[in-house]
């Protein structure tokens, strides 16, 4: 498999999957435009190198033809990026595209509206009514699965290079993420500059690391982390966690918790982890105290108590000074950090204040040289907002792309540039 630095385009037509999937307010101005700087370093090569772009990326979830999700909204922005005009055609497929796409010159580019106007990009199947056979039920899926390779197909055909930099999507088999690359050869099939760190700084935290290895891990809920918890405790030394799932380990361990958010019905879950972690000699490290609000608000009255003490009309929103010091310590003694989940409602200002401890002590590390990974939805928010993202090692562009990835399962995505 070529690496894309390797690779001349000069002469080829290259599709190029990216994940333009940015926010956008309500007159449609991009709000945040990170994804579409980040896949820059890529589309800039197949340019300078005198290929021919074609542009490929979904936004938003639209459930057909939606003018809301229209990447005319993002052409201009795109363009001014790359520096070069970028050409837009109405539909990803059809004889238009095919048209634009054969008609690329060298050096020009060409975006294509939003692949998931089409069903047959994620392989949906149709809705089923009720009373259908189960054998009908299979019929119809798989013309579905025909009809998304159908759409991959005739993506490929407008390229003789496929490049995949869309890593916020390499954990789903949609027609362009996955399908589309059984119609190159393995020559031809590559995978674009922030897919190839996304791969190397995941890899280099779960198999080339340097110890101490320490995971923070936030989040309302221990069963949306039940995976990546397992699989983490098999590869660290220190497990944090944090977040809202604090409050379901101190009620666990018999603390009082007033009204904190608390999954009771996975009590026995968190207990079975405690005790794995004891069996695979991992330190796992709870809060000691919590930043307590009388209501979930910003102006709430605050008070910081031991989090197995929370008086009754009063909720945990964030880590206590005692926690602060206790994590930022094993933070600042470690080499490899993983960082996924803030400590608290970091969107409050009033509890933020753990959370930005925490990304201190991350910076701090990385500055001694250690090597630090943030990810996951609103961890890369939280080192926004803290003005961090450029003060440790990598943030990944990925949510749930990333947290499958170090649960250690195989991302179609991946697998289908390099097979494995």
């Amino acid at each position: 498999m070529k690496k894309i630095d390797n690779f001349p385009f000069v002469g080829h037509k290259v599709f190029v999957r990216v994940d333009f999937n940015v926010p956008l307010d309500e007159n449609f101005t991009i709000t945040d435009d990170t994804r579409i700087r980040a896949a820059m370093p890529t589309l800039k090569k197949v340019i300078a190198d005198g290929g021919s772009l074609i542009i490929g990326s979904h936004l938003g979830r639209p459930k057909g033809i939606n003018p809301k999700y229209s990447l005319r909204h993002i052409l201009q922005r795109v363009s001014e990026l790359l520096g070069t005009k970028i050409d837009f055609v109405e539909d990803c497929l059809g004889k238009k595209a095919s048209e634009k796409a054969a008609s690329l010159q060298p050096g020009q580019a060409l975006l294509l509206e939003n692949l998931r106007f089409h069903a047959s990009e994620e392989g949906k199947p149709r809705e089923l009514v009720d009373n259908i056979s189960e054998e009908e039920k299979i019929i119809a899926k798989q013309i579905e699965k025909n009809n998304q390779r159908n759409m991959a197909r005739q993506l490929a055909s407008y390229a003789t290079v496929y490049v995949n930099d869309a890593f916020g999507t390499a954990h789903r088999s949609h027609a362009s993420t996955a399908i589309m690359a059984d119609y190159f050869n393995s020559e031809h099939k590559l995978f674009g500059y922030l897919m190839q760190k996304e791969i190397s700084s995941v890899e280099k935290i779960l198999k080339d690391t340097v110890r101490p290895f320490t995971a923070i891990m936030g989040g309302s809920k221990v069963s949306s982390k039940i995976d990546i918890i397992e699989n983490l405790l098999n590869k660290v030394d220190n497990l944090i966690l944090t977040g809202g799932m604090t409050y379901t380990f101190a009620k666990v361990m018999g603390g009082k918790i007033g009204d904190s958010i608390c999954e009771n019905d996975k009590l026995e879950l968190a207990s079975d982890l405690i005790q794995k972690a004891k069996d695979a000699k991992v330190r796992l490290v709870l809060a000691v105290d919590a930043r307590i609000a009388d209501s979930f608000s910003n102006e709430a009255h605050t008070q910081i108590v031991a989090v197995d003490k929370i008086p009754d009309g009063w909720m945990g929103l964030d880590i206590g000074n005692e926690t602060e010091k206790i994590f930022t310590k094993i933070i600042e003694n470690s080499k490899t950090i993983l960082w996924n989940g803030p400590t608290g409602v970091f969107e409050f200002d009033n509890f933020c204040k753990g959370s930005r401890a925490v990304g201190d002590a991350i910076v701090r590390a990385t500055q001694k040289g250690a090597f630090s990974l943030v990810g996951g939805g609103d961890s890369v928010s939280c080192v926004n907002k803290l003005k961090i993202a450029d003060k440790v090692s990598y943030v990944s562009t990925g949510g749930g792309a990333l947290l499958e990835f170090i649960e250690g399962k195989q991302l179609p995505g991946i697998k289908a540039i390099r097979g494995y």
